[in-house]
């Protein structure tokens, strides 16, 4: 594996509140990472401060180079961000937003290559999106749109994947399609992946390694089996939690049962 995307010692406040303390992460291609943490623990900060969108102390680069050396169309064709709340224009349709992902490829004057609507077709296919292409986005469920954001970011066709909840809206069956997707993308074309998540155990089955934040800090990182640990996660989540063991299967968290 080739590393891509590197942070050292980030440091971010809000104001007088520490938002991030001296984070230290690297993304390689065809790895996946999963943040997890609690609300506030900085997950989303740090995905903005990767980005350049926030100006935290430290540095970043993107494939050995500063990220903020990296002219904008550039990086867009390198890096595809999926917010927590993705937005999109009154009136357009799933193809619309599809073809919108594909702006840091246009000719002058936005003119749009056929190479531009293959790659569509081809996100299109994977996130079952056919039958929506003419619809409008008004018109979808929650977990259609979120989809359509998801293949969005997609049709950049990018070296580094950033996904804010990217589970948000979606019912069980795509929860585990788009993790499967995004073990297919990572290991088939070297993308390398890194998104936040509220679901343990969904992270765990589908990253390759898990970075546990508390207050802005690293608490733990590495393989599921080291980080998903129940005091570790207790202290925390502030409730009391236990991890199943599952020999050659990564941990299972639950609340942990009171006696009767």
């Amino acid at each position: 594996m080739r590393e891509l995307l590197r942070a050292n010692d980030l440091t971010f406040a809000y104001g007088d509140r520490p938002a991030l303390r001296s984070i230290s992460i690297s993304i390689s291609s065809g790895e996946t990472v999963a943040l997890i943490g609690p609300n506030g623990s900085g997950k989303s900060t740090l995905i903005q401060s990767l980005l350049g969108h926030l100006p935290a102390s430290g540095t970043i680069t993107l494939d050995g180079r500063p990220i903020r050396e990296w002219p904008r169309r550039e990086l867009a064709r390198r890096v595809a961000y999926l917010a927590q709340s993705p937005n999109y224009e009154p009136g357009q349709t799933v193809l619309d937003v599809l073809r919108v992902g594909r702006a840091p490829y246009w000719a002058a004057f936005g003119l749009e290559s056929a190479g531009d609507g293959e790659v569509i077709r081809e996100v299109s296919r994977q996130l079952q999106l056919d039958d929506l292409l003419g619809r409008p986005m008004d018109q979808l469920s929650g977990g259609q749109r979120q989809r359509v954001f998801i293949g969005r970011c997609l049709v950049q066709q990018p070296a580094v994947l950033l996904l804010d909840e990217p589970d948000t809206y979606l019912d069980l069956r795509h929860q585990v399609e788009l993790g499967q997707l995004i073990r297919k993308l990572a290991t088939e074309k070297a993308i390398g992946v890194l998104w936040a998540s509220h679901d343990l155990n969904h992270a765990a089955a589908f990253a390759d390694r898990l970075v546990l934040l508390r207050e802005g800090a690293v608490a733990a990182e590495g393989k599921a089996a080291d980080v998903l640990r129940a005091d570790l996660l207790s202290e925390v989540y502030g409730v009391p939690l236990e991890c199943i063991e599952r020999p050659g299967q990564p941990p299972i968290v639950m609340p942990r049962s009171s006696a009767r």
